[in-house]
């Protein structure tokens, strides 16, 4: 505790006399300071125990000394000294009438205690009482950093906890709690995800300090990283301010829990690298070794059904449909997907993905393989798990997003673009056949113009929407071309008459009707068609190429 008022008159040594306040010498005294100044306000910054001799002041009028002392305590002067034995024999009635209307604590200070001597002991007391708070930090440190590695963050937060006085809580990249202590503050720190979104925009390291509803406590939220963007956030909830001590264990803790970020970044880099070699053997075919190599670490996503996810940005799936091979829709602009999820706005899509990903198997408290291949990201997930739930959720948001971006005329470039293939359930023998799978739907989504495609939607859905491809549509107008020139000169509408007899299966009568013409004059003119075609209509291979061309011109 820093000196108060009671404190020092309580000091042996120094012999001072309450005269005036006497209920209110709880408060604590942040320096003494001697001034004889008639206005010393502009020197004080509030806190101070002020000692006079009234060298300058006419001490003995009431309408004096009630400016003078309102203007002390306006100040945040927590008391005043008054030496009697040097310019008044003892403290003059008006003053000590002010200072008890004002509530101002009045000290009598005896001629035999030179100020000095008061200025010594409020000195050697703050002195003091900085060197428990510095003694006590030290403590704390140890003991948070033996629970931060006997029990981890969970053991950390605990300890903080008892050490504050009050709740603590961890929150990951995406503003979601991942433990808190005691249990109960939970939530209390889930009332705070909007707080700490904000706080993740901000650069490392960063704090708020924010009051809970009806000013409930006082909470301080502090970023954990040190990197460009918060790993992770640091919620304490307090009944008052933190003190010295309190403060050297809050910054202890998050200095703890910014190791332990930066520890976990590697290992994860590391965990990363075998899930790499485990991605490589099930791909080769070889799920056996990939059980072995993935041990306790990737074991349990293998012993169940999975999903693999493959994701391009939209620049690498434009460089392999050959640049605009689809319509493009305008994806969404950085600043909306960043409160889609837990994705850094400023990093590339496979990145913001990844820690979509990784943060709900986190949560959940599922297995997930993430690897990074090139301009790709794979991911395996369990089948009706967290992560792969999150994907489509993501997905559909930034599916939103785009469309709005597109009624306000706005949005980012292509280059912000994610496109996604999901396959359907797998097990590690068939993880080959779920890759070429996620990669069909890839392809799909691609062309489509979409984020996300699942492989089993391909069979429900219909072929057409293929055809919206700049190559298959340049092979049907080679096709046609000929059919179209003839047409263009008046000779006939062949083109209208292809397409009415293989709608009609090749029935005469019916073809016929349709074009309201005479049976012979359809037959007639699809010999036409074969002779500018060089094709017989009998072979079906032609029928279907024909009725494909024409369903590609039409799509338009």
């Amino acid at each position: 505790m820093p000196p108060t008022l009671a404190s020092l008159v309580h000091h042996s040594a120094l012999k001072l006399t309450v005269r005036a306040a006497g209920d209110r010498l709880d408060v604590p005294v942040r320096w003494a300071h001697v001034s004889e100044l008639a206005d010393p306000v502009p020197y004080m910054e509030g806190g101070e125990l002020l000692l006079i001799t009234a060298l300058k002041l006419d001490a003995e009028d009431p309408e004096a000394m009630r400016r003078y002392v309102k203007r002390l305590a306006t100040a945040g002067v927590v008391g005043l000294g008054f030496a009697v034995g040097v310019n008044y024999e003892e403290i003059p009635a008006a003053l000590v009438d002010a200072a008890e209307e004002e509530g101002l604590p009045l000290l009598e200070v005896p001629r035999r205690t030179p100020f000095l001597a008061i200025s010594k002991a409020v000195s050697a007391a703050i002195a003091a009482d900085q060197y428990r708070a510095v003694t006590a930090g030290f403590a704390a440190q140890r003991e948070l950093t033996r629970q931060a590695l006997n029990a981890g963050p969970e053991g950390l937060l605990a300890a903080l906890a008892a050490q504050v006085d009050g709740w603590t809580a961890l929150y990951d990249a995406s503003g979601a709690v991942v433990a808190a202590a005691p249990e109960w503050a939970a939530r209390r720190a889930e009332r705070l995800t909007a707080d700490i979104e904000r706080l993740r925009d901000r650069a490392a390291p960063a704090s708020a300090v924010v009051g809970g509803p009806e000013t409930e406590d006082r909470v301080e939220l502090h970023s954990i990283g040190t990197g460009r963007r918060p790993r992770a956030a640091l919620a304490v909830g307090t009944a008052a301010t933190l003190g010295t001590a309190e403060r050297y264990a809050v910054h202890s803790a998050v200095a703890l829990l910014t190791l332990t970020t930066e520890r976990s970044r590697s290992l994860h880099a590391a965990e990363q690298r075998i899930g790499a070699a485990v991605l490589r053997m099930l791909l080769a075919g070889q799920p056996d070794h990939a059980r072995a190599v993935a041990g306790d670490l990737y074991g349990g996503l293998l012993d169940a059904p999975f999903r693999v996810i493959v994701a391009e940005s939209a620049s690498a799936s434009a460089a392999r449909a050959h640049a605009g091979a689809h319509a493009r829709v305008r994806p969404a602009a950085p600043s909306q997907a960043a409160v889609l999820a837990a994705a850094d706005p400023g990093a590339d899509p496979l990145t913001a993905l990844a820690e979509v990903v990784e943060a709900a198997a986190a949560r959940s408290g599922e297995a997930v393989l993430v690897v990074p291949d090139g301009e790709r990201l794979v991911v395996l997930a369990a089948d009706g798990g967290a992560a792969v739930a999150v994907c489509g959720q993501y997905a559909a948001a930034l599916e939103a997003a785009r469309a709005e971006a597109v009624r306000e005329q706005s949005g980012g470039g292509d280059e912000d673009e994610l496109v996604v293939g999901l396959s359907g359930p797998a097990g590690p023998i068939a993880a080959a056949a779920a890759y070429k799978q996620a990669e069909q739907a890839l392809s799909v989504a691609r062309r489509r113009g979409r984020v996300l495609v699942e492989h089993e939607q391909l069979a429900s859905g219909s072929v057409l929407p293929l055809l919206a491809d700049d190559a298959v549509r340049a092979f049907a107008d080679g096709l046609l071309r000929a059919l179209y020139e003839h047409d263009a000169t008046g000779r006939g509408d062949l083109v209208a008459s292809l397409r009415a007899w293989l709608s009609r299966h090749g029935q005469w009568d019916a073809a016929a009707a349709d074009l309201g013409v005479h049976r012979h004059t359809l037959r007639y003119r699809m010999r036409r068609v074969e002779e500018i075609l060089g094709r017989s209509l009998d072979d079906p291979d032609v029928r279907m190429e024909l009725w494909l061309a024409l369903k590609a011109t039409s799509t338009e």
